[in-house]
């Protein structure tokens, strides 16, 4: 394992490679500790460490996770990445309804050009609108009478000022993926996502070892080592289980047509139509918290502004309460999981136009008569493998409110056992080991790993 480790820098395209990539993140993180003037950083930390259950909390909670604590210090990459993902997303979402961004798609990369061209003009939108809402959000923000925007600083000039750095921010972050992907190896956006995520890691595993103690018997405020190595065995089995399924596939064999000319035949080979398992990737989990987080603080939002004890505030706290957590939470979560994992797959994977690619090429999946047939098969196929996805996405996504009432730890520890963020890290981090094997193979060195194995997708 060493050694195929130390291969990876007798390559010096790939040395150069990878030392671009690692100097281009480092100073990712240098902007999450440079503060926007105004923001009392302070009482906005402990903000987040205090409040992370309210509506506003869960909501710029998720936008810290992906920022890599940059919102909790008000630094000027609060926003991160995720403006720029969601315009990412509604362009591919787009593509599939509007004709013209479906002509553009298929005119190959000029065509690819244009709408990323769109997608950064749609970035800026999104940068200036949530900058907007959340420099408002902070007005509302305090700690014991404190605010984190002094009064005196509330106003346009502030939201303004924020709007600008935020999105400026974000653009930066944009420029540093871009270049990622020309000059670096591995996806640039999703590396910067990554390196965010696993940013915060140092901070949950403070927060656990502060009453850590190497007593079998711990007093009530104190984790002791039984469950240290319960949640590390925990955790490793959760990482291999993600693992497993993100890689996992149904493949679908596949015949070509022979075609005699004279006397030699051409075609007649056998290979798999592969179908990941989860298809959709992370994107369920994200619309699903989305969806349920941003009600939850705009009723926040309007229970300031109704008096308690009044109809109006009753209804605003008892419908907030529903959206925090508990039962109806949970299965409201599961179902816009399912919801959108199948929503996701449609619009990405289309049956009928993979079967009469399939026809015009003269392949067919052997029993199955081609067209017609051969697009139901694929969709009953399609159908069974998502709503298995689909378990696993809602499996993941609310294992951290398990581990952490039955193991009684902080939240913000507990998210690294499941959710976004792992399927994310885990995702990005195969990507990469796949990204720099390919280049060890390319040059008759061995794998990555080492010997004969190989990052491949799992057999369904």
């Amino acid at each position: 394992m060493i050694e195929q480790f130390g291969n990876i820098f007798k390559i010096p395209e790939l040395r150069k490679k990878i030392l671009i990539t690692l100097g281009l993140l480092a100073i990712c993180r240098i902007g999450v500790y440079i503060p926007m003037p105004g923001i009392d950083t302070g009482v906005l930390k402990e903000y987040f460490n205090q409040f992370t259950q309210s509506g506003v909390g869960q909501l710029l909670g998720l936008v810290d996770l992906f920022a890599g604590g940059a919102m909790s210090t008000g630094a000027i990459f609060g926003l991160g990445i995720m403006p720029y993902i969601s315009a990412s997303i509604i362009f591919q979402l787009l593509v599939g309804v509007v004709p013209a961004l479906e002509r553009l798609q298929k005119e190959g990369e000029v065509g690819r050009k244009k709408i990323n061209q769109y997608t950064r003009i749609a970035t800026v939108g999104l940068c200036l609108f949530q900058a907007f809402v959340m420099s408002r959000t902070l007005y509302t923000i305090d700690v014991n009478g404190v605010p984190v925007v002094p009064t005196y600083l509330q106003g346009v000039g502030f939201q303004l000022m924020a709007a600008l750095l935020l999105t400026t921010g974000t653009m930066f972050l944009m420029w540093i993926g871009e270049q990622i992907d020309e000059c670096g190896i591995g996806s640039g956006i999703s590396l910067v996502i990554m390196i965010s995520i696993i940013d915060r890691l140092p901070w949950a595993l403070s927060q656990l070892f502060q009453n850590f103690t190497f007593s079998v018997a711990p007093a009530e405020h104190e984790v002791g080592i039984v469950k240290v190595i319960i949640l590390i065995g925990v955790l490793l089995s959760i990482v291999g289980g993600v693992v497993y399924i993100t890689q996992g596939q149904r493949r679908i064999p596949v015949q070509q047509a022979r075609h005699t000319r004279g006397r030699k035949v051409y075609g007649g080979q056998k290979h798999y139509l592969p179908l990941k398992v989860n298809q959709a990737g992370v994107m369920p989990i994200i619309f699903a918290q989305s969806l349920l987080i941003f009600p939850s603080a705009i009723l926040h939002g309007l229970q300031t502004r109704f008096e308690p004890g009044t109809v109006l505030y009753w209804i605003t706290s008892r419908l907030g309460d529903i959206l925090q957590g508990g039962v109806t939470y949970t299965v409201l979560y599961v179902m816009l999981i399912a919801f959108f994992c199948y929503f996701w797959t449609a619009i990405q994977f289309n049956p009928r136009e993979m079967a009469n690619n399939m026809k015009e090429y003269g392949s067919f999946i052997p029993g199955i008569r081609p067209g017609k047939k051969t697009t139901e098969y694929l969709e009953g196929i399609m159908g069974k493998i998502t709503l298995a996805g689909a378990a696993f996405l809602a499996l993941i996504a609310i294992l951290p409110g398990i581990v952490s009432d039955g193991l009684n730890i902080n939240k913000a520890i507990a998210g690294f056992y499941g959710g976004t963020g792992l399927l994310i890290v885990v995702g990005v981090a195969l990507d990469l080991v796949q990204k720099i094997e390919s280049h060890l193979l390319m040059r008759q060195y061995g794998g990555f790993i080492g010997g004969s194995s190989r990052v491949r997708g799992r057999k369904g």
